[in-house]
């Protein structure tokens, strides 16, 4: 589940992802099948009607709406940052499951999944997504530097720069969604460049379910 509005309480405009986490409580079995059955195997079809077989990573942008879950946008490679709390809780190796797509035989792959919950929360530039200044200089505690997805950012001169709006993603992973929340939330204080901000609020919503 990402979190799209910059700002808490879903407030300001909408950007690239602010926040993430999985698995979604309020996306059980039966809306995983009927968005399966609705969505996904008809797109599936779709293309091979058409002589398209697509292999490869077939992101489906979804939005929950009175009428069931609709379709907002098609992508041909993994979100972000939706993947950055998907594959830390992938068990198989993906490399064996790229392998089995370009072969053909992905039916013979038992793909498994860790069990908690993982969560990414997003750091950005100061007044992103609209005007934002580039070339900060990003303070990394190194006891958390492998939890750190950097996005926005370059190295210069051995010094690593802010150089976009989402400069960078603190991931945790643990047996809980309220666990894994406050590990990142501990996390993302270890961080600092001139004009950060994150969202205080991600997956409170799905704490109440």
């Amino acid at each position: 589940c990402d979190h799209k509005r910059a700002y808490d309480n879903d407030e300001g405009l909408n950007t690239g992802g602010m926040g993430t986490f999985a698995p979604a409580p309020f996306y059980g079995e039966k809306t995983a099948q009927e968005v399966f059955e609705k969505i996904m195997k008809p797109t599936v079809e779709a293309m091979n009607a058409e002589g398209r077989t697509f292999k490869g990573v077939l992101y489906f942008g979804l939005m929950k709406t009175k009428d069931g879950y609709k379709v907002i946008e098609y992508n041909s490679r993994f979100g972000d940052p939706e993947t950055q709390v998907i594959l830390p809780m992938l068990k198989t190796d993906l490399m064996e499951i790229f392998e089995a797509v370009v072969d053909e035989r992905l039916d013979e792959v038992n793909i498994e999944w860790a069990d908690g919950a993982c969560v990414c929360l997003v750091l950005a530039s100061g007044g992103y997504p609209e005007k934002y200044e580039k070339g900060k200089e990003i303070i990394i505690s190194s006891e958390i530097e492998d939890r750190v997805f950097v996005a926005g950012a370059k190295l210069e001169n051995g010094k690593l720069l802010t150089n976009g709006g989402r400069v960078l993603g603190v991931t945790n992973v643990a047996c809980s969604l309220e666990k894994a929340l406050e590990l990142s939330y501990d996390d993302i204080k270890n961080i600092s460049f001139e004009g950060a901000y994150y969202r205080k609020d991600i997956g409170a919503k799905a704490l109440k379910v």
